[in-house]
């Protein structure tokens, strides 16, 4: 496969070329939608033909890497299972500096989890605010659990564990609040076992492929190993420009008929296409790459015919939307307005002008 073909497999699978979709025929949903910052998952939803979803119909939920994330409201039981750390080490490695208190305690990582879920559990009853529900938990739990917060000279539950426990204790996040409320979700039980469209290393060649244990493991934040064991036993080996990858089988059987990507679209800053663990092979050029994901507020990216051809920002004043575009391969003005004026029309605003750099 050449990296053309690589883009033009992840356009495809992602669905970022067709006019019209519902949640239940939405890729994406299945490995989760970053709900991150007002261009988050509804917009990305938007962008696969999915505008206005229904409110039931999604849920949201802190899962990979710790971020909030969109489901199928319906797939929360399989998700549960699907975004639970595969081992007692790979729950280490998600939970980040809480593993070595708990490590020091003799408290495994899962059992660590399991204790902070169960103490949430009995908290969040009814819709609380995450402030509200740390300091209950810091009154509850052991000591180690918690950590001391200079900003806030006071200790706290860790933050990865707190983020990771909330869909074990059967808690969700309520969208559009900031800071997040959580609440529970009546009746909510984890799958017995992950349902195979919701397998998150499945997913991950499906929508990133072709990809390698090592990428795979990049995106959950879990041990390569961990990843290595759950490799589908039906993912064939690829050369991408020489290198060694792999794809499921079905959707290498299938490669040569994907035609090559076309439009232009403003993607969100955390968009599943601008998520794969191979930035080189989607920006090459190092200055260009730290712009687009800098350490610290993230632009967009303009996708133009499959490639990221530059960033965007967005200034919203009242009821008017500014956009500004830095572009890295030149485009018709006229596209790239039209572009803006789909996420004005999204963000039920007025686009007042596009400045393009």
């Amino acid at each position: 496969m050449t990296r053309g073909q690589v883009l033009a497999f992840r356009v495809r699978g992602q669905q970022l070329d067709r006019e019209a979709g519902t949640p239940d025929d939405t890729a994406v949903l299945d490995i989760g939608v970053q709900d991150t910052g007002p261009d988050g998952g509804r917009w990305a939803l938007a962008l696969r033909g999915v505008p206005t979803p229904a409110d039931d119909q999604l849920a949201t939920a802190w899962t990979i890497r710790g971020a909030p994330h969109l489901y199928r409201r319906a797939d929360l039981p399989g998700v549960a299972a699907a975004t639970a750390p595969f081992s007692d080490a790979d729950a280490g490695k998600r939970i980040y500096d809480a593993a070595k208190p708990l490590a020091a305690a003799g408290i495994g990582n899962l059992e660590g989890l399991d204790a902070v879920a169960a103490t949430m559990r009995s908290v969040v009853t009814a819709p609380m605010v995450k402030g509200e529900v740390s300091g209950r938990l810091t009154e509850l739990l052991p000591e180690p659990h918690l950590r001391f917060c200079r900003p806030c000279d006071a200790r706290h539950v860790h933050e990865m564990p707190f983020r990771l426990a909330a869909l074990r204790a059967g808690l969700e996040l309520e969208p559009g609040t900031s800071p997040p409320v959580l609440r529970p979700v009546p009746g909510l039980v984890p799958a017995d076992t992950v349902p195979p469209h919701l397998d998150v290393v499945r997913g991950y060649l499906r929508l990133l492929g072709p990809a390698t244990p090592k990428l795979v493991a990049g995106y959950l934040d879990a041990p390569v190993g961990d990843v290595r064991a759950r490799w589908p036993e039906d993912a064939v080996e690829v050369a991408v420009d020489g290198e060694r990858r792999w794809l499921l089988a079905e959707d290498a059987a299938r490669i040569g008929d994907v035609p090559p990507a076309t439009g232009v679209l403003l993607l969100g800053p955390f968009d599943l296409f601008l998520q794969a663990r191979d930035r080189p092979l989607l920006v090459d050029d190092p200055v260009r790459a730290k712009a687009l994901w800098p350490v610290l507020g993230r632009p967009g990216a303009v996708l133009a015919d499959g490639e990221v051809a530059g960033t965007w920002r967005p200034r919203k004043t009242g009821a008017t939307l500014t956009v500004a575009v830095q572009l890295w391969t030149p485009l018709p003005r006229e596209v790239v307005t039209a572009a803006a004026e789909r996420l004005a029309a999204f963000r039920g605003v007025v686009l007042k002008d596009v400045h393009i750099d």
